[in-house]
């Protein structure tokens, strides 16, 4: 297990981000701050080493504290034991970039002079394991090859938009794009799953090579070992700041519902032969369209629910159960907002309706545009600070505004322009309350917490 081979490279150290209460790390005090230097001998990569490392009953750790003192630490454990120890960063040796020049790629779409992390444009394989982020395939050395092979880093999240080896690599703008159906093979043999991933942009790899993409991705989830779990199909994205002569479309109500009815009509075929249906469509086909969400039982176990196949289905069940019990009435009067992106707005009346029968209570449900991105039916996750105080000024906000915490960047008290929560309340002279969850958006909407 602990036979990471480190070979040079550019490995910081691991910086202890918190402890967990209780555990091994607690009990050998150690500290925010702190340096992970090594773990028997080996400077660990990324959270992946760390995590093969430690799995030994007997390890040594080198620590660096605060005050620049070096620690040798010698712990005797049961195997598989976790040391409760968290990380700043999940990358020790920094973040594998992407070589495509994808027309679509959403990070290439923002305006320039904000902070540096929004132009990341990550491809890492190990964050891909780890958190479920999507890349491309098209960057990974023999040894990057080696490792996933070795440590078993299944499953991993791949951006295929087209099988057509010529029609991906146009896609992604990339030679090295035309491997992909190789690559299914080594992971067949190797015996490594995926979920797979198709951005559909109208009149490139939409309709026929649509059909040929899900088909031979399907081709690859037979037998006893399927290596492609699922795939899911999301309409592209456009923004203002993007050239004028991408040649890309935005898909508009037409385009979404041709898809639609070609998805679900190859989603009969595959639960006829296989018991699933493979291939699902992001909610945003639906919105987009004006169709109703299918039923959450569709989504069978949401195996693309963070890439937004199901997850307002899901939302949505979760509001009806956190709004099934309401009080009649409370003790004082409360009026509050809560701000969503206008393309999810209609779906959420029904659950706001059930609040707004509370007696001294109010709730206003504000969808609202982006100005900001160029986009009127937009999600929840891209407004930004401009765009909520373009579409909520002059409006009754209440005694708080209910801010969805998909809108802050990576759980910081900063919005996606890089507008702070102090500067949104300032200008809409607001009180603000991030909400998780459903039941926490009912709790919080009600004063309970």
């Amino acid at each position: 297990m602990s036979n990471v081979q480190i070979t040079k490279s550019k490995i910081k150290p691991a910086v202890v981000a918190s402890i967990e209460e209780g555990s091994i790390g607690e009990e050998l005090g150690f500290e925010v701050g702190d340096q992970l230097i090594s773990i028997n001998g080996v400077k660990p990569r990324d959270l992946i080493d760390y995590k093969f490392l430690i799995a030994e009953e007997n390890i040594q750790l080198i620590i660096l504290d605060e005050n620049g003192k070096t620690h040798i630490i010698d712990i005797e454990k049961d195997y598989d034991d976790e040391l409760g120890l968290a990380f700043t960063e999940a990358l020790f040796d920094g973040l594998k970039q992407c070589n495509n020049q994808c027309p679509f790629c959403f990070i290439d779409q923002q305006p320039p002079g904000k902070r540096k992390s929004l132009y990341l444009k990550d491809d890492d394989y190990r964050l891909s394991f780890l958190y479920g982020s999507y890349l491309t395939l098209t960057n990974l050395s023999e040894q990057d090859w080696l490792r996933i092979d070795e440590q078993r880093l299944t499953p991993l999240f791949v951006s295929v938009h087209a099988t057509e080896p010529s029609l991906r690599s146009k896609l992604l703008r990339n030679p090295k794009a035309i491997d992909l159906l190789n690559q299914l093979d080594w992971f067949s043999e190797k015996r490594i799953q995926i979920h797979a991933q198709i951005v559909v942009c109208p009149e490139i790899n939409d309709g026929k090579a649509l059909e040929r993409t899900i088909n031979d991705l399907y081709s690859f989830a037979q037998g006893d070992f399927p290596v492609v779990l699922s795939a899911a199909i999301v309409p592209v994205g456009l923004t203002r700041f993007r050239p004028s002569n991408d040649g890309l479309i935005p898909v508009d109500s037409d385009c979404a519902t041709k898809v639609i009815n070609q998805v679900e009509s190859m989603q009969r075929k595959f639960y006829k032969s296989k018991g699933s249906r493979f291939a699902w469509l992001s909610d945003e086909w639906y919105l987009i369209a004006k169709k109703a969400l299918p039923s959450l039982n569709s989504y069978e176990d949401l195996p693309q629910k963070e890439n937004g196949v199901g997850s307002i289905r899901s939302f949505l069940k979760a509001m009806d159960e956190a709004t099934r019990n309401l009080p009649t009435k409370i003790d004082q009067k409360r009026t509050c907002s809560w701000v969503v992106g206008k393309l999810v707005e209609n779906e959420l009346q029904k659950p706001c309706k059930r609040l707004n029968k509370i007696n001294n209570f109010v709730l206003h449900l504000y969808g609202i545009p982006s100005p900001y991105w160029g986009q009127e039916q937009i999600v929840t996750g891209l407004l930004t600070g401009q765009d909520l105080i373009k579409g909520l000024r002059g409006k009754e906000l209440g005694d708080e505004l209910l801010l969805p915490s998909v809108m802050l960047r990576q759980g910081e008290k900063i919005l996606l322009d890089d507008m702070t929560l102090q500067e949104l309340s300032l200008s809409l002279n607001v009180s603000i309350r991030i909400v998780h969850d459903a039941q926490d958006i009912v709790n919080k909407a009600l004063g309970k917490a």
